[in-house]
This record gives structure tokens, sequence and C-alpha cells, in this order.
């Protein structure tokens, strides 16, 4: 079954105001999230008891009173989330039906050793079959990470290629990628290596074939509009940024620079939220981020 509320979905992520919130920490990055979070590893017991901790805690986010569709225009799931329930219904289901909030999947499995300067995503097994489930749960589109640490052309056209090869894996699916070559907000060549970025996939947009439409997410770029060129092909529904470790204020201040471009952070999102406050404190703490998040996304 596709999903019948995609026409809907793709209206909201091409003009929408507000940003997509990044819900989608897996195996790896978890414990960081959670230790983050106030949750210590001696507080669970196995990875069962994590993904439990960490639902928790997405579910506590998606409840809160702020989190709805007027500034939460999407938000990104892992998979485990994506089968989990809110409110008792499917997470996806619980976002768009209840609170208006287009629901996206993270497929990729995690990154290959670097090489040639760029880290590529690894092989994603029973990807279709994923991918059918997630349109029956009215998941609008997917979420894949490769991660460029220098400005290498190989490397970054490596990228770029697999990144397209995935999403057309997805649009074949019926589902929209969001492809996400992020640059190392560290990487000492960081402003050539997004030059050569830029050019990359302006090439590979003006191949893609009309209705073959995609989204990117990409950090924000050390110059001021570099990418309104990408947001402004026609094969390009959104280009939104991610915030690459930097502070909710820095990534803010710096997305604010960038008219075209609007935020998908996690980090960001989630600074200062932690399991020991009291829902009042941790309600205010996650509005107070959702409303600077917004601003800097107009």
């Amino acid at each position: 079954m596709a999903n019948s509320d995609f026409d809907k979905q793709k209206a909201q992520m091409a003009s929408g105001k507000g940003f997509i919130a990044a819900l989608d920490q897996s195996g790896g990055s978890t414990p960081k999230a959670l230790g983050l979070y106030g949750v210590t590893e001696d507080m669970y017991d196995g990875e069962d008891a994590m993904f439990d901790m960490i639902h928790q805690m997405r579910t506590r986010i998606i409840t809160a009173p702020d989190f709805t569709g007027e500034k939460v225009i999407g938000a990104i799931l892992f998979e485990k989330t994506m089968r989990g329930q809110v409110n008792g219904k499917p997470t996806s289901l619980a976002l768009w039906d209840d609170l208006g909030v287009v629901p996206f999947l993270k497929i990729d499995k995690g990154l290959e050793d670097q090489a040639n300067g760029v880290q590529m995503m690894k092989p994603i097994p029973g990807l279709e079959e994923l991918l059918a489930e997630a349109a029956d749960m009215k998941v609008f589109g997917t979420k894949e990470r490769s991660v460029i640490h220098e400005a290498n052309a190989e490397g970054i056209d490596a990228v770029v290629a697999q990144q397209f090869e995935l999403g057309k894996r997805v649009l074949a699916c019926g589902l929209v990628p969001i492809l996400e070559p992020e640059v190392n907000i560290h990487s000492e060549t960081k402003e050539a290596a997004e030059d050569m970025l830029k050019a990359s996939i302006l090439s590979h947009l003006d191949a893609l074939a009309e209705g073959d439409d995609v989204m990117l997410k990409l950090t924000i770029p050390t110059k001021a509009g570099l990418y309104d060129d990408l947001a402004d092909h026609p094969r390009v529904i959104r280009v939104v940024a991610l915030s690459g470790g930097y502070t909710t204020d820095d990534a803010c201040e710096k997305l604010a620079q960038q008219p075209k471009m609007i935020a998908s952070f996690s980090r960001a999102l989630a600074e200062g939220l932690t399991y020991q406050q009291s829902d009042a404190d941790f309600n205010a703490a996650l509005g107070s981020n959702i409303d600077k998040i917004y601003q800097a996304s107009l």
C-alpha cells in the first residue's frame, strides 16, 4: 500500500514554515545521546533496555506541547522508533495523523572506514522490504548519511554518486530520499570541500528525470547562500541543515545566514534536556529549543 497522504506531505515539505527534528540516533550513537540526556550506562542493562530508554526520551519529546506541525514540519526516525508506539499507535502515525509532522526513516547502516578523505555508507540489506513497510506506515521519505572529511574530489564524487544511486532506489519504492553527504565541521578544508560538493550534487541533479524529486541535508556552509542554487533546482523539494556538533545557539546563528535552508537538528534540539527534569522543566527547555530553531529556519 502506498502512502495515501503523500501529496499533502510533499506540499508541507516544499513550503511549510519550520524545521525537521532528527530523532534518529542509532546503535552507535545512542549511548552518547542518552549520556547527554543524563542516562548513564549503569542505568540500563543490555541493548534492548538501552533502546527502551531512548524510545522513552523520544516519546517525551514527541508528546511535549510544543512538538507540533506548526513549528516541527517533519521528524526523522530510527527503524526501532518507527516500529515503536507513541500514545498507543505506531510512532509515524502518531506524528502525521495526530500532530501533522511528516515522518522520515533513517535507512543507512553506518559508515565504512575513511578512504579518499570520506566515509561511504555501508551496504543496506533488505532495503526494499523496509521501504515497503515504511510506506505502509505513512512514512514520506528516508535519510541516508555519509561523511566528507577533506576536500578530495575523487572521494566527494564517490560519496555523491553513492547517495544518488541509493536515492533512486528509494524513489523507485515511492518515497523521497533526503541525501545527506555531511561535511565535517572540523575539516581544515571545509570551504573547499563544500564548493566541490555543490558542483558534484548539481551535476547529479541535472541528470534526474522529471518527477524524481529529492531533498538534501547538508552541513551549514561557510559561505552564506552557497547552496541557494541547490534549493532553487527543480528536482529539489527542500535543502535542510544539520547541526553537525554546533551548539543550539551557534547552529541557529549560522543557519540564519542561509535564507534557503531550514534546520534538521538532532543534538541542538535535545540540548539541555535531561531524564531527571520534571515534565514542566523538560517541556520548557524543549519549547525554547524548538522556538530558537524555528526562528532560525524562517
